[in-house]
C-alpha cells in the first residue's frame, strides 16, 4: 500500500481541520481501507469560545458522511473536557452516550457524532485514523489472528479484544491502552474490527495508517495469503425469471419490495462456487460495521424460506440473552450465493443493494485470505446478534420515517433519453424507483451515473433487443414493477392519398407492434411484482379526437389503445394494471420538430405561440406534466383504477 499524501495538494489546506479534511479523503480513496461510512478520523483543536474561554474541541467525522467526500461541515465538535469524564464512567447505555454527545456539541447545525467519539478523546494524540483495512481484517479474522498481528507489529500496536462498538469499547480501550502504549506505540488494533494509527499532525497520522496495512498487505504476501487462485468459474444462462421469481420470495419474506442486483464476474461466480463455500459463507460478517448492512449471513442456494426460518430461529436463541428488548428484523437475506446467479445483493433500494454488494465483495477476499493464512474466523453468533439488534439501531427501526412511493420498485421506461420519457425516468426517481430507460439514442447510457439508473441502448422494433434489454434490467435490479410505454415516433404530415407503405409500417412498427412484444415479454416480470405490475401508455389526443394528415400516427396510438384495454381485460387476475394518457401538443418532446410545430400551426392558421396553448385553459402542456400523472397513476392513488382513458391536454373541445 502506497501513500497518497501530495504536499501540492495538502498546501491548499490552510487548518488543522482542512489537513483532517484532506487526510480523510485520501483514506476514502482505497475501498481497501474504508467502505460507504465506514471507518472515522478526528482532530483536536485548541478553540476560544464567545465566552473568551479557551477549550479543547473534538472535530470526529459525524455519521452519515463518508471518508471519501467528506468536508469540514462533516465533522461534529464536542468538548473534550466533557468527553474525557465519559470516558473514566464503568457504566453509560449507549442511548445515554448518544444523548451526552449531543449534549457538549458546540455547532448545533453539525452532524450527529460518531459512537466512537469518546474512544478518539480518549487516545492522547491530536489526529487519530481509524480504517477497517483488509489485509488487517483478514488477519484478526483466524484462530491464531492475535499472536500473528504481535507477530507483524510487536510493541508499535497497541491489541484491543473484540468489543461491540459503543461506550464498553471506549471504556476498554482507554484502560487497556493507557496500560500497555509504549514509546514506540503508533497504532492499535481492534480484534475483528479494524485498526486505529494516530500522529501529532494529519500526514503522520495518515502516512502511519498505511505503512501499519503495508506491514499486514506484506505479511499476507510472505504466507501466499494475497493472490486469491480462482478456478474459472462455469457460466450459466438463466431464463430472466429464475431471477424475478427469487425476488418475489425474498420481498414476500421481508414483508417490502426489495431491490436485486446479480453478479456475475469471475470472482463473484467462482466464489459462490467453490466447493466448501457452503462452510466458509456461514462463519459470519468480516466487521461489526459489516453486520448492519449484510446481515448475519449469506443465503447459499435460492431456498429463501427456509433462510428465513432459520434467522427466526437464530433470534429466538439469541434475543433472551439480549441486556435490551428487541423487536426482530425482517428475516429476508441480504446477501445470496449461487452457483448460477453469483452473488445475488439484497436491499430496499438499489443504492443499498450496491452497498451491500461492495461490502461483500471485500468480504469474499477478507475470508479466501483468511482460509489461505489459516482459516477464516469470525465473530461468535452472540456478538452479531448484539450487533444487529443494537438498542441505537433499534431506535432507528422504531423511529422509521416514510420512504419515497416506489421504493424497493423497479421500473422500465422507453424513448427515455429526452422529452416525456425522460421526464418519467425523474418522477420516478424522485419517488424512489429503480428505473431502466431503453432508448435509440445512445446517450441514454449516460443520461445517469447513480446505482439506481440503467441506460440502455435499445431499438424497440428489434425484439431481440428488447429481450437482451429485459434481461440487463432484472439482472441489474431483479424483476419489474413499472413499465411506462412511451417511445414513438410521428411521421411529417400526409394525406392518405399519399401515404406510403413504408412508412405507415414503420409507424405501427414502433408505435404498436414494439409495444405488443415489451408487453407480452414483460408480462411475466409484472405477474411477480410484490405490490403488483403496473403499465401506462403513451396515448394521444389523436385518438379520441383524429386530425387530418395524420392517419398512421393516429392508427397506431387508437390500435395501442385498444391494445391496452384488452391487456386490462386479461391481465387483472394476476394484479397488473393498465392505464392510457392522453396527452396533446407537447411540445418539448422529440416528436414535435420544428418542421412538425410549423406544419401543424399553419394547418390550423395559428402562430406557433398560439398553437402551444391551443387549449381551453390556454396552458401549456410538458413532459412533466406527463411524467407526474404517469408516475401517479403507478402509485396508490389509483390502485383502484385500471383501463383508464385519461387526458392531459389542457381542455380539448373536439375530446370533451
Amino acid at each position: 500500500m502506497k501513500s497518497l499524501w501530495s504536499d501540492h495538494e495538502a498546501s491548499a489546506y490552510k487548518t488543522d481541520l482542512g489537513l483532517r479534511v484532506y487526510t480523510s479523503r485520501l483514506l476514502g480513496r482505497d475501498p481497501s481501507l474504508v467502505l460507504h461510512g465506514g471507518g472515522n478520523t478526528s482532530v483536536k483543536i485548541r478553540e476560544q469560545n464567545l465566552v473568551g474561554e479557551s477549550e479543547e474541541i473534538l472535530y470526529v467525522k459525524g455519521s452519515g458522511w463518508d471518508l471519501e467526500t467528506i468536508a469540514e461541515a462533516g465533522f461534529a465538535p464536542v468538548r473534550m473536557a466533557h468527553l474525557l469524564k465519559l470516558a473514566k464512567l464503568q457504566v453509560l447505555s449507549d442511548s445515554q452516550m448518544v444523548n451526552e454527545l449531543k449534549t457538549q456539541m458546540t455547532k448545533v447545525s453539525a452532524p450527529a457524532p460518531s459512537v466512537e467519539t469518546i474512544l478518539h478523546a480518549s487516545l492522547p494524540y491530536k489526529f487519530v485514523d481509524h480504517t477497517h483495512a483488509d489485509a488487517v481484517i483478514s488477519i484478526t479474522n483466524t484462530a491464531n489472528g492475535w499472536e500473528r498481528i504481535q507477530e507483524i507489529y510487536g510493541d508499535d500496536v497497541v491489541i484491543i479484544p473484540y468489543v461491540m462498538p459503543g461506550f464498553d469499547l471506549a471504556r476498554v480501550c482507554a484502560e487497556k491502552f493507557a496500560a500497555e502504549k509504549s514509546d514506540r506505540t503508533i497504532g492499535m488494533v481492534l480484534m475483528n474490527h479494524g485498526i486505529f494509527s494516530f500522529g501529532e499532525t494529519a500526514q503522520e497520522s495518515y502516512e502511519r495508517m498505511i505503512a501499519l496495512v503495508d506491514r499486514a498487505e506484506v505479511y499476507l504476501q510472505k504466507q501466499n495469503a494475497w493472490n486469491i487462485p480462482y478456478v474459472t468459474p462455469k457460466v450459466e444462462i438463466l431464463e430472466r425469471f429464475v431471477t424475478a421469481q427469487l425476488r418475489a420470495e425474498v420481498s414476500q419474506v421481508a414483508g417490502f419490495s426489495v431491490v436485486l442486483s446479480s453478479h456475475t464476474d469471475e470472482k463473484s461466480l467462482a466464489f459462490a462456487q467453490r466447493e466448501d463455500v457452503n462452510m466458509i459463507s456461514q462463519q459470519g460478517c468480516a466487521t461489526p460495521d459489516h453486520v448492519i448492512r449484510t446481515k448475519r449471513l449469506p443465503l447459499v442456494g435460492r431456498d429463501v424460506n427456509a433462510y428465513a426460518e432459520s434467522y427466526r430461529a437464530y433470534f429466538a436463541e439469541e434475543a433472551p440473552k439480549s441486556a435490551q428488548p428487541v423487536t426482530i428484523l425482517d428475516p429476508a437475506p441480504r446477501v445470496i450465493l449461487d452457483r448460477q446467479l453469483g452473488l445475488v445483493t439484497i436491499g430496499k433500494s438499489a443504492k443499498d443493494a450496491a452497498i451491500v454488494a461492495d461490502i461483500y465483495e471485500h468480504t469474499i477476499e477478507i475470508i479466501q485470505r483468511s482460509q489461505l493464512l489459516v482459516g477464516y474466523q469470525a465473530l461468535p453468533a452472540s456478538d452479531i446478534f448484539a450487533v444487529e439488534y443494537w438498542e441505537l439501531e433499534q431506535a432507528k427501526l422504531k423511529k422509521g420515517g416514510s420512504a419515497p412511493a416506489f421504493t424497493g420498485e423497479i421500473a422500465l421506461v422507453t424513448g427515455a433519453a429526452s422529452g416525456i420519457g425522460k421526464a418519467c425516468v425523474d418522477s420516478l426517481l424522485k419517488r424512489g424507483a429503480a428505473v431502466v430507460g431503453l432508448d435509440i439514442n445512445p446517450t441514454i447510457e449516460k443520461l445517469y451515473d447513480r446505482p439506481d439508473f440503467v441506460g440502455i441502448t435499445c431499438d424497440v422494433s428489434d425484439e431481440g433487443a428488447i429481450a437482451k434489454a429485459l434481461d440487463q434490467a432484472v439482472k441489474a435490479f431483479g424483476g419489474l414493477d413499472i413499465l411506462i410505454l412511451n417511445a414513438g415516433i410521428f411521421p411529417s404530415g400526409c394525406r392518405i392519398e399519399n401515404l406510403d407503405t413504408a412508412t405507415w409500417q414503420k409507424v405501427m412498427q414502433i408505435n404498436l407492434e414494439a409495444n405488443l412484444v415489451l408487453m407480452r415479454e414483460s408480462y411475466p416480470l409484472l405477474k411477480l411484482a410484490p405490490n403488483g405490475g403496473r403499465v401506462v401508455a403513451i396515448g394521444s389526443k389523436n385518438v379520441p379526437a383524429p386530425g387530418p394528415a395524420a392517419a398512421a400516427y393516429s392508427a397506431s396510438k387508437a390500435a395501442l389503445t385498444q391494445l391496452m384495454r384488452v391487456a386490462a381485460l386479461e391481465w387483472s387476475s394476476d394484479r397488473i394494471r393498465i392505464n392510457t394518457l392522453h396527452p396533446n401538443a407537447v411540445f418539448d418532446t422529440g416528436i414535435w420538430t420544428e418542421e412538425v410545430l410549423d406544419s401543424r400551426a399553419k394547418h390550423y392558421g395559428l402562430t406557433v405561440a398560439e398553437y402551444k396553448t391551443n387549449n381551453l385553459l390556454k396552458v401549456e402542456v410538458t413532459s412533466h406534466h406527463v411524467a407526474e400523472l404517469a408516475s401517479e397513476m403507478c402509485g396508490a392513488l389509483f390502485a383502484c383504477t385500471t383501463a383508464a382513458q385519461v387526458p392531459i391536454d389542457g381542455g380539448n373541445d373536439r375530446v370533451i
